[in-house]
């Protein structure tokens, strides 16, 4: 396949549908998309019904472009990852793997234009984060959440309120941010730095303000963010965690049973925000976010420093943290079913806690005058008590 084939398929793909997040590539399948969250097959001209391997691998192949860095990983590690542009200037995140002998490869569509916080009607606790000096601010979530359009959205605030110097490390670059009222320097792995570690190491040295950092992959990462935090930066970063209990936890388990006290308290100084992000099927097409936002406080500060406890969770303390931007998933679902954006269905299944959320549902319902329950036909037995006696009197 030449570059100008492979474009063309990869446009049909592209543009087969209205909500496409995801390319698919797997041998003995068509090529497929991901269309608001759902693999749909797509009517290429002319149509292929199964991908061979050697399409496969041709393809495959083609994308990495006789890259040496790429293609030794691809064959030591068994996947790799790269970014891909069109003639048109659409842009793709792309992981190329081996499996069962064969290559797949998966194509993330990349936007164009910068989101604003706005435009992605994210909750104020951005707002508040893009004003935060130093520490770290972590936005979770599994992959395909949203993560890296929300902090794009965030750095694309600090950009038009501060003007601070921004380094960027990236496993591809996603968002191109032009320069506005701040400096944007923006790294990519493979091409500028060799790994997140190194490239962190070398952006202390770089005199930036803020520093986002694609993904805290490993022990040593995390520590030279915590020390970049820990002396003025402001560190925003990822990680593939469920909820703010779970970050804690992920980010702990990276460290040995006797440095735990130590991380502990490094935590409790320099976290400020962790986000946990989910996308939710919309009611009529398309896809919704739901957050749950922790922010810092002493009880936070306390419950890192010493583990959760019965009546002192982090779902407790974020629950009781509503006046000052927090949120729990929960509580963002419930607010979401009362905008009619997702479907009572969607919001039991995504939920954290089926009771809560029910109850809540239910208050929703009954201030719309809905039916709460399916349960019909009630009605008082008064002959209960007189029956019950006269048994109890012949038993005597």
């Amino acid at each position: 396949m030449r570059k100008q084939e492979i474009d063309q398929i990869l446009s049909q793909m592209l543009h087969a549908f209205d909500n496409v997040s995801d390319l698919n590539i797997t041998v003995g399948k068509p090529f497929q998309v991901e269309n608001s969250g759902k693999l749909t097959k797509v009517p290429l001209n002319p149509p292929i019904e199964e991908i061979t391997p050697f399409q496969a691998e041709r393809l495959a192949l083609n994308l990495v472009n006789g890259d040496r860095r790429l293609t030794e990983t691809l064959i030591k590690e068994g996947s790799c990852d790269l970014s891909y542009e069109l003639d048109n200037g659409e842009r793709f995140r792309v992981n190329i793997f081996s499996q069962s002998g064969n290559y797949s490869v998966i194509l993330r569509k990349l936007a164009t234009e910068i989101p604003t916080l706005k435009q992605l009607n994210l909750p104020n606790a951005f707002e508040k984060m893009a004003h935060e000096k130093n520490g770290i601010i972590l936005v979770t979530g599994s992959t395909g959440s949203g993560k890296s359009t929300s902090l794009a959205a965030l750095l694309n605030e600090i950009n038009q309120t501060k003007s601070v110097h921004v380094v960027t490390l990236e496993d591809p670059i996603e968002f191109k941010h032009p320069h506005k009222m701040s400096t944007f320097n923006q790294r990519e792995m493979g091409t500028d730095f060799d790994t997140f570690a190194s490239g962190l190491r070398a952006a202390l040295r770089q005199a930036p303000k803020v520093i986002l950092v694609g993904e805290m992959r490993d022990r040593e990462t995390v520590e030279i963010g915590l020390s970049a935090a820990e002396t003025g930066h402001l560190v925003v970063s990822t990680l593939h965690t469920v909820d703010a209990g779970q970050t804690i936890n992920r980010i702990l388990g990276m460290f040995g049973s006797e440095e735990e006290k130590q991380i502990r308290i490094r935590l409790a100084d320099t976290i400020r925000w962790i986000v946990c992000q989910r996308l939710l099927p919309k009611e009529k097409g398309g896809r919704v976010a739901a957050f749950e936002i922790m922010g810092n406080n002493l009880r936070v500060q306390d419950t890192v420093l010493n583990g959760e406890s019965e009546g002192k969770t982090f779902y407790d303390i974020i629950s009781d943290g509503k006046a000052f931007g927090m949120t729990t998933f929960d509580d963002y679902i419930i607010s979401l079913f009362e905008q009619g954006l997702v479907s009572e269905e969607t919001a039991m299944a995504y939920c954290s806690r089926k009771g809560i959320v029910g109850r809540g549902i239910d208050r929703v319902k009954s201030s719309r005058g809905e039916v709460t329950t399916d349960i019909e036909d009630l009605s008082v037995d008064l002959d209960y008590e007189k029956n019950f006696e006269a048994k109890s009197f012949s038993g005597m």
